[in-house]
C-alpha cells in the first residue's frame, strides 16, 4: 500500500532533505528520529524542512512583505528552545538567540511565524488554553514591534542587550547559572591532566584521531586562523591534542566533528581553550530562496554559517571562523564554559511565560537590526528595522493577529505530522532505515 496524502508529501520533503545523510549513517538517522518521535515539539525541531516546504506551498502569504523584507538575514530555524546565554567578544554574558546552523536569507517573516508556532506546541505541552496561548505570541509579537520601532527611530545605538543588568526573573536566573559556571570545571569533565599538560578525556561519542587524521585537521586548523580579524598567537593558538566526535543531536546525526584542545591566553592550565571544527550542512530555508546572490555569496556552507552568525549577533564569539576539510565547509566555534538554556519545563506561571515572551521579542528585533546597511556584511544593503516597520505600516495589530492566528494553525498541523511521523517511523515506511 502506498503513502499518500499529507503522509507522502513529509515522507517526500525528509527524503529530500536527509536521504544522502541517511545512506552515510543509518543508525544516527535511527537516533535522531526516534527523539523526533518523542513529542510534537521535538518533530518540529528537527523537521525545518517541513516548515520551509510549507511555506512556499500550503502556507504562502505575502501580507507584512515586500522585496526587501524578502531577503533580511534571518535566523532559519527560530524555535522556542533556541535562545541560551554566551560570553559576547566584549566579556559580557548575554542571553540572546543561539545556534545559527540553519540562517540564511530571506523572509523576516519565516522567523516569526516558526517562533510562533513553537509557542503554540510548547503552550499546548503544558495544557495551556488556546487563549493563553494567543496572550503569549500577542506579547512576542506586540514587543518584537516596538523594539524594531525604538531601534528605527533611534539608529544602530539603541540596540540593546539581555543581560544581568538589564533582565529581572527567569532570564535573569540563565544568567546568574551561566556566571557560576567556570573554565576549570568544564576542562576538569572534558580533559585529563597527563605528564603536567591537559589532553582530551576519552569517552562515549569521543575518539582519538589517527596521525593522517590530525595532520588533516592541523592543516584545515592553520586555514581557519586567516578568518579571525586578530590573526594567529603562537601561543593562544598552539594545538594540544585533537579528538572526533559524532554528532548526537537531533540537529546534527552522524556529522562528523572534531575537537581541538588549544593553549589559551597562558600556558596556565587553566586558560585551555576547547573548539569544534563541525561539518556545515546546506539549511532547511535554501531550497526555497531562488535569488542567486545569496547562494553565490558564501565559499561554502562553513563560511555561510560563521558569517551569517557575525551577521544576526552583536559581538560573536571571538573564536567563531571557517574552514574547509577535504572540501568540504567547516564551523569553527569555541566549546563555551558560560552557556546555559531556558529549561521551559521549569516555567509554568503565566506572568513568568509573558515576560518571557517579551524579552525573546526585543531578541529577535534586535537580532533582526543588526544586520544590514550598518553591518560589516553587504549582502544586506539595507536598513532591515525601517523596512519592516514601514511595510508592517502602523498595521500592528493585524501583524500579530496575524501571527496568532499562524501559531494556531501551524501548531496544530504540526501535531497531526507528529503523529503522521510516528506512524511512517514506526512501521519501517522510511527508506533506509
Amino acid at each position: 500500500m502506498g503513502t499518500t496524502g499529507r503522509a507522502a508529501h513529509i515522507l517526500d520533503v525528509l527524503i529530500t532533505e536527509f536521504g544522502d545523510s541517511i545512506k552515510r549513517d543509518p543508525h544516527a538517522f535511527s537516533r535522531k528520529f526516534r527523539k523526533m518521535a518523542a513529542s510534537p515539539f521535538a518533530f518540529y525541531r528537527g523537521s525545518a524542512s517541513v516548515f520551509y516546504a510549507d511555506m512556499t506551498d500550503e502556507y504562502t502569504d505575502d501580507a507584512y512583505l515586500d522585496e526587501l523584507t524578502s531577503r533580511v538575514w534571518i535566523h532559519g530555524d527560530l524555535h522556542a528552545e533556541n535562545f541560551g546565554t554566551y560570553m559576547n567578544a566584549s566579556g559580557a554574558l548575554v542571553f540572546n538567540v543561539n545556534d545559527f546552523d540553519e540562517a540564511y536569507v530571506g523572509p523576516y517573516t519565516w522567523d516569526l511565524k516558526r517562533f510562533a508556532a513553537s509557542v503554540a506546541l510548547i503552550g499546548y505541552g503544558k495544557a495551556l488554553s488556546d487563549e493563553a496561548i494567543s496572550t503569549l505570541v500577542t506579547e512576542f509579537g506586540t514587543a518584537y514591534l516596538a523594539e524594531l520601532g525604538g531601534i528605527a527611530h533611534g539608529g544602530d545605538d539603541a540596540i540593546g542587550s539581555l543581560t544581568l543588568d538589564t533582565t529581572s526573573g527567569v532570564l535573569h536566573r540563565v544568567l546568574q547559572t551561566a556566571r557560576l559556571s567556570t573554565r576549570v570545571a568544564m576542562l576538569d569533565v572534558e580533559t585529563v591532566i597527563d605528564d603536567y599538560d591537559r589532553r582530551f578525556a576519552l569517552m562515549e561519542g569521543r575518539t582519538e584521531v589517527s596521525p593522517q587524521d590530525r595532520e588533516r585537521v592541523i592543516a584545515a586548523f592553520q586555514d581557519y586562523l586567516h578568518t579571525l580579524p586578530g590573526g594567529a598567537n603562537p601561543v593562544e593558538h598552539h594545538i594540544k591534542d585533537v579528538a572526533l566526535r559524532k554528532g548526537v543531536g537531533i540537529g546534527s546525526a552522524g556529522l562528523p566533528s572534531y575537537n581541538l584542545l588549544l593553549e589559551g591566553r597562558s600556558q596556565a592550565l587553566e586558560n585551555d581553550v576547547i573548539l569544534y571544527m563541525k561539518q556545515a550542512q546546506v539549511p532547511a530555508v535554501a531550497r526555497h530562496i531562488t535569488d542567486e546572490r545569496v547562494a553565490s555569496y558564501f565559499l561554502h556552507q562553513g563560511h555561510r554559517t560563521a558569517e551569517s552568525q557575525r551577521a544576526l549577533q552583536a559581538y560573536a564569539d571571538p573564536w567563531l571562523g571557517y574552514t574547509s576539510l577535504d572540501g568540504v565547509g567547516q564551523l569553527v566555534a569555541e566549546v563555551s564554559p558560560y552557556s546555559a538554556d531556558l529549561d521551559w519545563d521549569d516555567v509554568n506561571e503565566p506572568e513568568e511565560l509573558r515576560s518571557i515572551m517579551r524579552d525573546l521579542g526585543r531578541a529577535v528585533a534586535r537580532m533582526h537590526s543588526v544586520a544590514d546597511d550598518e553591518s560589516s556584511h553587504d549582502l544586506v544593503d539595507f536598513s532591515t528595522e525601517e523596512s519592516i516597520v514601514a511595510v508592517v505600516d502602523n498595521d500592528s495589530s493585524g501583524f500579530v493577529a496575524m501571527l496568532v492566528n499562524f501559531a494556531h494553525q501551524y501548531g496544530a498541523q504540526a501535531r497531526k505530522d507528529h503523529q503522521t511521523f510516528v506512524d511512517l517511523f514506526r512501521n519501517g515506511r522510511i527508506p533506509g532505515l
